[in-house]
This record gives structure tokens, sequence and C-alpha cells, in this order.
């Protein structure tokens, strides 16, 4: 695994100048669904130190200003997406100490991590349009339930938010962090929910799903969640090994596919729990 960060966004910078392939790109600093764009490497400087500015306000106001912080950096374009991500405080997702408002990414465990606030905002932008009101979406690697929980919102009673992951530990924790956020009568209700299983086959049960979001990589897209993405559906997924592509997924309305890649990322497989916990 990669050293931690010394200090949040600072790392980001020195992982995305050191990974130097030729294209916008991204670089890990965790080997657990963790990104940072190298375009955005100079603006974390100034995003790390304008956080701390809001280290003695309260978690409202520090979740509101991290993302008003992303907003000037041009790192959320979308009204929707600035308003979901105020909505569901990102500090009620991360482990007790941790510091939930830096744009950087988290170790939650088993070997786990949440990604960096500018990844979640990356993935929200491109899943919005199939985020809403009435719409199924999927995560697969749901984590903390951070994302599972933005997309409960976008999607609203009416729709339909199912986190997949294949830890209980983190399965259980993520429906407790859910319960405490803006999502949890959603929850309660029955529109969201998560499920400890083999994310690489999806969650057939719900499916098919207008939005897919997938937090690591695997060698190419399975088949099993193409066949669960609905006609005029998208999915996000990292797909490769050691090098490897954030791949936008469209599925036309004959089920044909188009595929283009967004940027240069790093993530762990996309593989079994065992092979996730093999070390930890």
């Amino acid at each position: 695994m990669l050293a931690p960060p010394r200090s949040g966004c600072y790392a980001a910078a020195l992982a995305a100048v050191a990974f130097s392939r030729p294209r916008p790109r991204c670089s890990s600093l965790f080997q657990h669904r963790s990104l940072a764009f190298s375009s955005r490497a100079s603006l974390c400087f100034n995003l790390s130190s304008g956080m701390e500015h809001f280290s003695t306000k309260g978690s409202t106001d520090k979740n509101k200003g991290l993302v008003e912080q992303l907003k000037q950096y041009g790192m959320i374009k979308s009204a929707k997406v600035a308003e979901v991500m105020q909505t569901v405080d990102r500090g009620l997702f991360v482990p007790e100490g941790s510091p939930a408002y830096v744009d950087s990414p988290m170790p939650i465990g088993y070997n786990a991590t949440i990604s960096a606030p500018h990844m979640h905002a990356t993935c929200l932008e491109l899943l919005e349009e199939h985020l809403q009101p009435g719409m199924r979406a999927l995560d697969v690697g749901s984590g903390t339930g951070y994302l599972t929980a933005c997309f409960a919102i976008m999607v609203g009673l009416q729709g339909r938010a199912v986190g997949v992951e294949h830890i209980p530990e983190l399965v259980a924790s993520s429906i407790n962090s859910i319960k405490r956020s803006a999502a949890s009568s959603i929850l309660n209700e029955g529109s969201l929910s998560v499920h400890a299983a083999d994310g690489r086959k999806g969650w057939p049960e719900l499916a098919p799903y207008d939005a897919i979001h997938v937090g690591a990589a695997s060698p190419d897209i399975p088949r099993a969640l193409l066949e669960q993405l609905k006609p005029g559906g998208r999915m996000v997924i990292p797909v490769g090994n050691f090098f490897q592509d954030l791949k936008v997924v469209d599925k036309n309305d004959d089920g044909s596919v188009r595929v283009h890649s967004e940027a240069s990322v790093r993530f762990v497989p996309l593989t079994s729990r065992a092979a996730q916990l093999q070390d930890y």
C-alpha cells in the first residue's frame, strides 16, 4: 500500500505529478477507490489550505465550505451536484477523527478508502442526467455509502438507489451513517438499500439501472453490469490493470454500447473479498 498523504491535497499533487502518462490524468493516494486529477493538482495546494478556514465551524458549515471551495476551483460545475453534496454531509461518512472536509481520500479500514470529494463530484456530474427523479442507480463497491446516499437524494423516493459492498462490516457501518444523514428517510421508505455481495455480479434483483458507478478497476467491463444497464443508461467504471482509464459506457436503445475514456486513473482491482483482505 502506498504511504498515506502527508497533508491532504499536497500529497495529491505529488502523486499526480509522479504519474506521467500524457493525458488528463489521475493518480491514486491509496490503493482502493482513490483518484486525484493531476490537471487540478496546482489547485489542491490552495484548496487544502482553504479548508483549514472551516475547521472551527459546525459540520454543516464545514461541508458547505468544502463544496463552495470545489465550486470556486472549478471542480464542481453542476448546481444540482453542488446541492446534493451540500445536503449529504461527508463528515458522517468518514471515521471519527479523520479530516472529512479536505479534498483527499481517507482510509476507512479493510484496505478501503472513501474517495476524494472532487472525485465524487466528477462521478456525480458524469451520471447526473441518469440520476433524475424516479430513476434507478447502482453503486458497486459502495464502501461508506456516501455516494449511494447522494444517488438516493437525486433519484428520490420514486427512484431506487442500491449499494453493493462485499465487506459486511462496511455494509453495516454505511447503513448506520446513512441513517444519520439527509438520506435517512429514503432508507426508511425502502428506496435506498445496501447489500453485502460481490459487486462484479451487480444486483440483478432491481435491474435494469439508469446509472451504474463502479469504485474499483476491472480488467474489462463486467458482462453482468452491462446486462443490468438499462438502454439509454450510463455506467462509469475504471478499466485496466496497472494502467487504467475511467470509462464512460453509454448503452444505446438497441442494446449496443458506446465507450469513451474520461481520464487515466489508478484504482485497486475489482476483486473478491478474500483477495482484498489478504494483507489486512
